[in-house]
């Protein structure tokens, strides 16, 4: 092998400054500021949440576009990723808070719908396998939506369709799978998230998450006995919907205000959002080519350390013995966490900018500035 250096930049988006993208562009202009001759490969990851489809498409992925339902109702138009019968479907896309008008949140009435016609278009599109990923949602209706877009009905006691979203869920008198897309039965789909609460309870969805979607205490007991209604309506059906309880009180039930709890009907199987991400974007052989590892996100913190992209990244690059460190904008980890998590040092930007403001608003030039840090540290 020849002196030249390898490095692989494999970190998530600064959110609200930077997507993965340009996270990866950055970083790799500052290395050659340095080191001009450096080898850098960018894998722009993602843990399933908003960013995944854009992570897949520069991997390769083909982006494909489709006019769905909103989580009020109204059209958008949402991307999903497709390659050799592989799809990424991010709910965000169809069902995400950015997807509601600003300052607008609808805790109650928010509706998976536009979920399921994703779904529904990797299927008309041939997919044989789906990642499903999903964070970011504005919704908690446990994936009702999504289930009837898919052709399951939701019925109230005068045989009408409920309510779109977790609040008209509490209507509900009888469930109908009979009729979901018999396509799903042919598809391996892959739940891919972060997230390990149950459907209902202390740990629940409405109590964890409710509130972050704008779910006044009121609502959060409206919405959790509604999801608790819904398993309970379920089990009463034929078929997959007579597994229910324990569908609800599996780990990841609770994903995306419920819509893991929808998956599994559907018969998804659950894995960590960035495992599964970082095998569909073809992290392993990437890695094997580089010496240095560069990831990171926003923010490090004590939520990285559960599931996030950044500590998937450097689980699998140390198990490979590989050096890892991290840029983020915010850091909030002692470096004894860093270490365990397999981070041998962080780089944030306010050490560049201690001012925050500044920091967000010109997250790309300082971000080659931390980059030209690395270089000097690591490879000069």
């Amino acid at each position: 092998m020849d002196g030249t250096r390898r490095v692989l930049v494999a970190a998530d988006k600064f959110k609200g400054s930077l997507t993965a993208v340009e996270v990866a562009e950055r970083v790799t202009a500052g290395l050659r500021r340095v080191v001009p001759d450096v080898r850098v490969e960018a894998l722009p990851v993602a843990d399933g949440g908003d960013g995944t489809v854009a992570a897949a498409v520069a991997a390769g992925f083909e982006r494909r576009e489709v006019r769905v339902a909103g989580p009020l109702g109204d059209e958008v138009t949402a991307a999903y990723a497709l390659r050799e019968g592989t799809a990424v479907v991010e709910m965000a896309e169809a069902s995400g808070l950015q997807r509601l008008p600003e300052g607008v949140l609808a805790p109650l009435t928010a509706s998976t719908y536009g979920s399921g016609e994703l779904l529904r278009a990797a299927l008309d599109a041939g997919a044989r396998t789906i990642v499903f990923g999903v964070g970011g949602s504005a919704t908690t209706d446990g994936g009702a939506g999504m289930l009837a877009a898919l052709g399951a009905r939701f019925l109230d006691g005068d045989g009408q369709p409920v309510a779109p979203g977790g609040g008209g869920l509490a209507a509900l008198a009888s469930a109908d799978l009979s009729g979901l897309d018999p396509r799903l039965s042919d598809v391996e789909l892959v739940l891919a998230s972060d997230v390990d609460n149950p459907l209902t309870g202390p740990k629940g969805a409405p109590a964890v998450y409710g509130p972050q979607k704008g779910a006044s205490p009121d609502d959060v007991r409206a919405l959790d006995a509604a999801l608790g209604h819904l398993a309970k309506v379920l089990e009463r059906t034929e078929g997959v919907g007579a597994r229910a309880a324990g569908y609800a009180a599996s780990p990841g039930a609770g994903a995306a205000g419920g819509v893991g709890f929808g998956a599994m009907l559907l018969g998804a199987r659950f894995r960590p959002g960035i495992e599964v991400m970082l095998d569909v974007l073809g992290f392993a052989p990437a890695l094997e080519r580089a010496e240095l590892v560069i990831t990171g996100e926003g923010s490090l913190d004590e939520q990285t350390l559960h599931g996030k992209a950044p500590a998937g990244v450097a689980a699998a690059a140390r198990a490979a013995g590989k050096e890892v460190v991290a840029v983020c904008g915010r850091l909030a980890l002692p470096a004894e966490a860093l270490g365990r998590a397999g981070i041998r040092r962080a780089y944030p930007l306010t050490d560049v900018e201690p001012d925050v403001t500044k920091c967000i608003a010109e997250a790309g030039p300082i971000l080659e500035r931390v980059a030209e840090g690395i270089a000097r540290d690591f490879l000069a």
